[in-house]
């Protein structure tokens, strides 16, 4: 069914459960990426090679990956704690400032030496993204570092309302990992945590039995094995990652599409887009994730955190690069 645009009481509704994201206790475990971007303009073409020759104007450099949702949360005024893994070296020690000057504790990160903190450059030019370059290490995290973020969210679990998992492939999450995290879920004692994840396609067989997955359209179609191309092949896919991965529900992204919740009573929502413009979709999946996990652990449906969600992506592919959503913002385009 087409969720319709909301009317005035139910956005008075949704902008008073934004106002209690300062509230919820979140737990963000995942891939720590530091995003560079380097902006400048084309105007001809290298005599060396065909391609284009950027002249730099200047740079900027942001929290990206499992950063870049606390980041997101932070925006909207949550307090999330943050897990996972840097390198001992400058873009590391930019990081923990970063958090640090956020107002957020960074006593979830683990520092393995040897282990280069991962950094993904692009360089754009005129609104449009020319290359991007990436310097990280793919290989699994050591067993003393895995073994001491499960640690610290035992420790932690009891002041929890839920666990964001922030999987972008680079060595965090594992399936050891994800085994530990819900064994530790099942064995609190003090309410209900939740764990939603944000997917790599390698790695879907590890979050059997999660609360939320939010997989775009090209991740839940490479993981079912076939393109989701219309509404049937969605109807499909997202019925086969609830019953493949028993999880509670699955947020597909489609872009400009909008997004479709699938939830294991059958119920099936679609929300088309608000976003007005579509620029770039980077960091996008960490905005929804945010806003998505943000509206659980203060009380929403799943439905109406879906929808918060839909606003949250209509404002950030508005702009070009890693951005996040302020309440402020967030509220405006809620309307109501």
């Amino acid at each position: 069914m087409i969720e319709p645009i909301v009317d005035r009481n139910r956005g008075k509704q949704l902008k008073q459960y934004v106002d209690r994201f300062p509230d919820a206790r979140i737990l963000v475990i995942g891939d720590i990426i530091m995003d560079e971007y380097i902006w400048g303009e084309v105007s001809r073409i290298s005599p060396e090679a065909p391609v284009p020759v950027v002249k730099v104007k200047h740079e900027t450099k942001m929290l990206g990956g499992a950063a870049n949702v606390i980041n997101n949360m932070a925006s909207l005024g949550a307090k999330p704690v943050l897990c996972g893994v840097i390198g001992e070296d400058s873009t590391g020690e930019a990081i923990l400032k970063d958090i640090t000057t956020m107002g957020l504790t960074t006593d979830g990160i683990v520092i393995e030496q040897d282990r280069p903190t991962s950094i993904k450059t692009r360089i754009v030019a005129h609104s449009q993204q020319v290359v991007r370059f990436d310097r990280e290490s793919q290989k699994n995290i050591r067993p003393e570092s895995m073994q001491g973020l499960v640690e610290f969210i035992e420790k932690n679990l009891n002041n929890l309302d839920a666990i964001v998992v922030s999987d972008y492939g680079k060595g965090v999450i594992s399936a050891s990992l994800m085994k530990d995290l819900r064994g530790l879920v099942r064995s609190t004692t003090v309410g209900s945590v939740s764990i939603a994840v944000d997917p790599k396609i390698c790695n879907f067989e590890h979050y059997k039995g999660v609360d939320v997955i939010t997989p775009n359209h090209h991740e839940a179609g490479a993981f079912c094995g076939f393109e989701i191309v219309d509404e049937k092949t969605l109807h499909q896919a997202g019925k086969q990652i609830l019953n493949e991965l028993n999880c509670r529900s699955a947020l597909i992204t489609q872009g400009r599409d909008g997004m479709t919740l699938f939830e294991n009573n059958a119920e099936i929502t679609h929300i088309p887009t608000v976003a007005k413009k579509v620029f770039d979709v980077t960091g996008a999946g960490d905005t929804v994730i945010s806003t998505f996990s943000l509206g659980l652990a203060s009380g929403l449906d799943l439905k109406s955190a879906a929808i918060l969600s839909n606003f949250s992506a209509g404002i950030v592919v508005g702009e070009v690069g890693t951005s996040t959503v302020s309440a402020d913002d967030l509220k405006k385009a809620i309307g109501g």
